[in-house]
This record gives structure tokens, sequence and C-alpha cells, in this order.
């Protein structure tokens, strides 16, 4: 062979004489077939792997064709798989060229194809010899017992206990019968006809999927729908399809002194907002009061500035005074010092719960969330005229209020009292006020001092007669006290 002109060629040409000794060297004592890999054992098949080795399991594959009955789908290469039309549901039916996860139940080797099911759909040709633990079934409820529900699978009996039948604990199982339910086989014996299964293992996983797409979702400041699940002292847990938020019992309600289980129970849908997600944990708060509507203080200073007379419900005594509502989630107080223009022992003889009282606004604070109010400055103040109605040395009547160690206090009229001293109580030296007067009675007083400016009037008892009334009944009046014979005796005496 005569050699190549171009120096190109003749620089690049390999020694075409080492080339060969040096993969002959490489393969010195390999066969082809030990090159192919002919010599090796083919790879067992896993248990969990079909006839054909093709393993089952969940597979995402690829809508490529739909006839009257059935579906085709492509997984790549030579991968193809065949899945019955009423796996779907009627309101989401197969497209071409939709992607989605499948199950492999089996391989068909005389069609070559793998026979599907939807991912969480029933196999609705299982049968004793093709059962797996694992594997989804549809059963109908036909009976209830204490353990759990009886179901009827293509005519193969099942039980199914209370604690797999849904995520939370239901007390009434009754509920479910007739109904057709979905579930997972958890155990059985073909032998001995005995089959078990778990709805909750399928509702988990449906909630696990939605929690992942919850997850992406989710966003402070939504307004989302959910069930509450369980009602606590402190709250309670509302599920948002696939995630459980805390719902506290202080965003349940613009109320103060609410319980939880006053507002809502196990069952309840509502709409909450989302005040507060932490996406890595997946913790999440949520609030009840501000998804229903704004809140009532931002414009109570407005609404209710000081010196507004308001409408309220008496919500709570305390010995301190009384917890008023204007509106729902408007409340305030009521200090004792402000119903009534004199002193009062205890709130609970002017007010109870209930009541429905005229008030008037004397201090308002959004900011803190705090408003007072008052009874007595709702109605005319008896002391301003006091002097039109009251002068010294008058005889009025009163009742005894209270009695102290000085005298004893009585009330001329509503929110007007003075204090009869203990001196002033008898022309007879009194050891104890309680000895000449008992609370509640009714007396004559004759006013001594009065102070409206200082709201004092001084009251006596001893100075107070008052001649009784004539009497209109026709009778003779009484005679005269007969005088006493004076007869002067020797020593100057008088008798």
């Amino acid at each position: 062979m005569a050699k190549s002109s171009d120096p190109l060629k003749e620089k690049f040409r390999p020694d075409d004489a080492a080339l060969n000794k040096e993969i002959e060297d490489a393969l010195a004592g390999v066969s082809l077939d030990d090159l192919y890999g002919f010599d090796k054992p083919a790879p067992a098949q896993s248990s969990s792997a079909s006839p054909s080795g093709q393993p089952k399991g969940t597979r995402r594959g690829r809508i490529v064709s739909i006839d009257k009955d059935d579906a085709f789908v492509d997984f790549g290469g030579k991968s193809q798989g065949i899945i019955n039309l009423q796996q779907f549901p009627d309101e989401q039916p197969p497209v071409v060229g939709q992607e989605m996860d499948f199950n492999v139940d089996r391989y068909d080797e005389r069609e070559g194809v793998l026979v599907l099911t939807l991912k969480g759909a029933a196999n609705r040709d299982v049968t004793w010899e093709s059962l797996e633990v694992g594997q989804i079934v549809e059963g109908t409820v036909t009976g209830v017992n204490k353990g759990g529900l009886e179901l009827d699978v293509r005519k193969m009996r099942a039980f199914m206990p209370a604690g797999q039948v849904d995520l939370y604990f239901n007390p009434d199982l009754s509920v479910f019968l007739n109904q057709k339910l979905t579930a997972e086989v958890t155990a059985f014996d073909a032998h001995a006809k005995n089959l078990v299964l778990s709805r909750r293992n399928v509702l988990e996983r449906e909630k696990e999927a939605l929690k992942e797409k919850l997850k992406e979702e989710i966003a402070e400041g939504q307004v989302r729908r959910g069930t509450v699940r369980n009602v606590l002292d402190f709250g309670a847990f509302v599920d948002l399809g696939g995630m459980d938020g805390l719902l506290h019992v202080s965003e349940m309600s613009f109320k103060r002194g609410v319980k939880p289980s006053d507002l809502v129970k196990v069952g309840d849908v509502l709409d909450v907002k989302i005040i507060k997600f932490d996406r890595e944990t997946g913790k999440m708060s949520l609030s009840l009061k501000q998804a229903r509507g704004i809140d009532p203080w931002l414009d109570a200073a407005t609404r209710y500035a000081v010196g507004t007379q308001i409408t309220g419900r008496v919500t709570k005594v305390e010995s301190f005074g009384a917890f008023i509502e204007v509106e729902e989630g408007l409340e305030g107080l009521l200090p004792v010092s402000e119903m009534s223009w004199q002193r009062i022992k205890h709130p609970s003889d002017v007010v109870k719960e209930g009541d429905t009282l005229r008030l008037v606004v004397i201090s308002v604070d959004p900011a803190a969330k705090r408003m007072s109010f008052s009874l007595k400055q709702a109605g005319p103040d008896p002391w301003k005229t006091a002097a039109e109605r009251y002068a010294t040395d008058m005889v009025v009547p009163g009742t005894v209020t209270r009695i102290v160690d000085f005298g004893a206090f009585v009330e001329l009229e509503p929110g007007l009292e003075g204090l009869v001293h203990v001196s002033e109580l008898s022309d007879q030296r009194v050891r104890s006020p309680g000895d000449v007067v008992k609370l509640g009675q009714q007396v004559n007083v004759r006013v001594l001092d009065l102070d409206p400016a200082g709201r004092r009037v001084s009251l006596s008892l001893k100075s107070a007669y008052v001649a009784p009334a004539p009497t209109t009944t026709g009778a003779a009046a009484p005679a005269p006290a007969k005088k006493k014979k004076q007869i002067q005796l020797r020593g100057g005496l008088d008798f």
C-alpha cells in the first residue's frame, strides 16, 4: 500500500501495530459473551414486580390515545399501559396529552401492556386471588358493630376497624351505613376469607398530597374555609383541607371572657383568616374575628366620644364595678364610683347581669381597647338643685341607709344622702347609733347645714319632732291634762 502524500494524515496516523497490540493485551482471556454480559445471570425479580419484570407501584405517564372503554398511557421507551375509563370520575374525564400518576396493577403478557389503575382509585376487578396488601379497593358498608364496619367488596366480606374509618374519631359510625368507601387492604387471608381494610390510610395520603399543595398556595392574609376538628380550652384546630391551623380563643371573637365551646363546635365550617404561617414547619395561626369583620375598636373614639349617651347591657358584675357591652366586641367598665351619687356597698345593689342601662361615656382608649361609663351622670345631679328643695331647719323624711360608729346616713332622695352625727341622734347620751336607729328605718330629720358644692348635708334627729296629724273620726278630743294644784308649804316647797 502506498503511503499518503498528505503530511497532516501522516502526522496523526496511529501506529497500527502498536494499537492492535494494546487492544489484544486488554482483551486477553475475554470472550464476546463476557464482553456483552451474556454470561451474567438475569437479575432476580422482586416480589413487587409483575411477571414481565415491570415493577409495580406508582409511575408517571402521558395519555396518548383514548377509545370507547380504555385510555392508553405511554411511560417512555417501549413501556405502555392501559387503564379503564371507569377509573376516572365523571366530572374529570381523561384528555389526550395529559400527564398524571398511575398505579401499575399487573402486566398483561398476551397484550404486552401494563394494566393500570388511577392513583387513589379503587381496583374494581379485585378477587381473592389478585388481592395484595396496599391495594386500593371499593366496598359498600353493610353493617356496624362495636369494633368497626362490615363491608362487601365484590362479594367478599371485609372488616374495617373503628380507628381506621376516618382521620378523626367518629362516635357514630352508623352514618357510613350503605355508603361506598374507598380503602386500602391492610391484611387478608384468602383461605380463611378474612379481609381487613383501612380508609384512614387512603385519607392520610390524600391529606399529605393536599398539604404539599397547600404549602405552596397558602399565604398570610388569606381567608380560607375550614372545618373544626377539635375544640380545647385554649382554642380550636381547624382543617383547611390538608393542613390544620390553630384558632386561638383570643382570635375567635372581639368579646372578652368567652369560652371556645361557646362559639364553635366540632364539625362547624368556618371562614378563617391566616394571620401567621411558617412554611417550613407548617404551623399556622388563624383568626375568625378578623375574617368576619372590622375591629369595632378602630373607630370607637369617633362613634363613642366622651360625653356620648349610649345604651349598654351588663355582662358581668364584679366588686369594683360592672362590665357593659355596647356592641359585639366592644365592652367597657362601669366603675362602682360612677353607679350612684351616693355611696353603695356593692355594685350588685344597683345593677344585675343582663340589665340594660342608659350610660354616659367618660373615657375611651382604642389602642388599649378600654372604655368607661357613668350611670349617675346619665341622669340629673340632685345636688345641683338641692338648695331649691332643702333649707336650714326644714324637717324632711328619709331612710337610714348606713350606720357607722360616728352616726347614721340618711337618704333624702335618690343620690342625695346626709349624715346624722351621733351627737344629733338623741337628747340623751348614745352608746351606739344602732341603739337609736335601724337600717332601712323611715325617720324624720331636721336639716342643720347644706353644702351642695361639697355634696354634704348635716341632719339631726333629736330636734326633728313632727306633731301628729289631727284625727278625722269626729271623736271628742282628749281633755287637757289637769294642772296640779300648787300647795305652798312651809319651807317654800311647791307640790
